[in-house]
């Protein structure tokens, strides 16, 4: 993948991911860096669980970048409420 398609990557699936946890966002290089880390941690995930992306192509890499992005946040949101 190159560094354009990554970058489109994490920032789609970064953006879906701030707006189905519900939080505010961490600004568009922010969302792209939490797409990018999601895309690692989903590709972990299901590499872990033996899963296969739920669709082919660039849809599925999307998808499961989305997946990870979610996570990632969950997990951030909890660091942040444990630190208040």
């Amino acid at each position: 993948m190159d560094i354009l398609t990554l970058i489109i990557v994490g920032l789609a699936a970064g953006v879906l991911a701030s707006v189905a946890v519900g939080g505010i966002g961490y600004g568009i290089l922010g969302d792209i860096a939490v797409g990018i880390a999601g895309a690692f941690l989903g590709s972990w995930i299901f590499r872990a669980a033996h899963w296969n992306a739920p669709f082919g192509g660039l849809a599925g890499t999307v998808a499961v970048a989305f997946i990870g992005a979610v996570v990632l946040l969950l997990i951030l949101q909890l660091f942040r409420r444990a630190r208040i």
